[in-house]
């Protein structure tokens, strides 16, 4: 394999939506999200008003990449051998005296070799790895804190509240009915969630396109959102710039239910048809579907017997993991961390920040919380930390699981679409490799404490 990865070798160019071609703002977004779960906690299921009020400090809890241990409560961040690095129970933090008591000398939580090797969720843990479902990692931490309040044992009974709750604001009808809390806010103020793609996206799209490249858009969104979502970022024409649209991909499952996969279907007026497809025979707008059948038809689309593709996702577990070992496609990880962690914003992002109205910068900030891509006082990094249990020196730093998880899984990794949109396509970028240091694979450049922790980079 080569060490450079270049988009003009590829035949195909694939995009999730949601946190990779549309940017979300963080905070109003996050915000929302836990303010639509605890509301039907209360309202439905019938837990303390409390739930319903945060300070902005709390919102430093709220950190990407951290596991539920369903049978005991806590919340964990692992290290890459699957080590306990850090640990709350509801939101206090656990000592390296009590994470010992829980997970034993070695801190080894027992299910790590089950998610390491396939990132699929269980009964007995759940990864919060995007920002869609991570304001549901706050909440969980505070409805202990409640039952322990309450002088009751944990059980993991109030997870199928949780898993209600997620039903009931994401349910693919959500969107149609104006049922919960997300969907009918989005709709009502799309532009105090969604960042519009800069012009340079947006010809660079067009320039793919004009190149010959097969442009994909999959995502797990239904269609209705997508339209939605699609219009204000990317303007009316959107259509135009795919080939193909696949909603409703209900990933990872597209990728790895082999063979029982899901047949595609076709919409009318964004309600799926009955009937499956049995085959994908031209390009277009579908829902469900499979990685099989839609690789035929790229075939076909290339007159390639084995098309190259890339896909650009931001969820390890739904996005990158399956795309690279069901797929054997190359994938972009989107990167929001890097950006909390030294990576400036493109010139590209920055130049369309300048063009905003001043009355509208900061609009939706909110003073005081704590950006959920930014590195955490209560979580440390997200690359890289101290294990617990040693001394500050240098050699007790660890790489953290998903640290390790990008480094083994994607090609690189990018804080955002726009950070190479102004690229030539056929820029060479220098690809992971477990040949090479952890640092080689982040474009601009690696995270902070990553490049900390090298011995070897050089620095800039």
């Amino acid at each position: 394999m080569s060490e450079y990865f270049s988009l003009s070798e590829c035949d195909v160019i694939g995009f999730d939506l949601d946190h990779t071609l549309c940017r979300y703002h963080l905070k109003e977004t996050s915000r929302l999200i836990y303010d639509s779960f605890a509301r039907f906690l209360v309202e439905h299921k019938g837990y303390d008003k409390e739930l319903l009020t945060l300070s902005p400090a709390t919102w430093d809890f709220c950190f990407k990449g951290l596991v539920m241990d369903l049978e005991d409560g806590n919340l964990i961040k692992l290290a890459e051998d699957g080590t306990v690095l850090r640990a709350t129970h509801g939101t206090k933090s656990l000592s390296a005296e009590d994470i010992i008591k829980h997970y034993g000398e070695k801190k080894e939580w027992k299910h790590f070799n089950s998610l390491n090797s396939s990132f699929t969720r269980s009964a007995k843990y759940y990864f919060y790895d995007n920002y869609f479902d991570l304001p549901g990692a706050l909440l969980c931490a505070r409805v202990v804190d409640l039952i322990h309040k309450s002088g009751n044992e944990i059980v993991s009974d109030f997870w199928k509240d949780m898993i209600a709750a997620i039903d009931h604001n994401y349910n693919t009808s959500a969107f149609k009915e104006n049922a919960g809390t997300y969907f009918p806010s989005v709709k009502n103020d799309p532009g105090k969630y969604l960042q519009p793609c800069s012009d340079s996206v947006k010809a660079w799209l067009r320039s793919m396109k004009n190149a010959g490249k097969v442009l994909l858009l999959i995502t797990s969104s239904h269609s209705d959102y997508c339209r939605l979502v699609c219009d204000y970022i990317l303007g009316k024409d959107f259509e135009e710039l795919f080939d193909v649209i696949i909603t409703n991909a209900l990933k990872p499952g597209f990728f790895s239910l082999i063979p029982q996969q899901r047949p595609f279907r076709t919409l009318v007026d964004d309600e799926e048809d009955s009937e499956g497809l049995p085959a994908l025979d031209k390009p277009g707008w579908y829902s469900q579907g499979n990685w099989p059948h839609l690789h035929e038809l790229l075939k076909t689309m290339t007159g390639k017997s084995e098309p190259k593709v890339v896909y650009f996702g931001d969820s390890m577990r739904s996005d990158i993991f399956p795309a690279s070992c069901y797929g054997k496609w190359e994938t972009v990880m989107i990167l929001e961390e890097m950006e909390g962690e030294g990576v400036q914003k493109s010139d590209t992002n920055c130049k369309d920040a300048e063009a905003e109205p001043l009355e509208k910068k900061g609009k939706y900030e909110s003073p005081g919380m704590k950006k959920p891509s930014c590195a955490s006082e209560q979580w440390g990094s997200y690359f890289v930390d101290v294990d617990t249990g040693l001394g500050e020196d240098e050699e007790s730093q660890k790489v953290t699981w998903c640290c390790n998880s990008i480094n083994t899984y994607s090609t690189m990794a990018i804080p955002s679409v726009e950070a190479i949109a102004d690229l030539p396509l056929d820029y060479k970028f220098p690809r992971f490799s477990p040949d090479k240091p952890r640092t080689v694979g982040y474009y601009p450049r690696p995270p902070d404490s990553l490049l900390k922790k090298s011995e070897n980079i050089p620095r800039e």
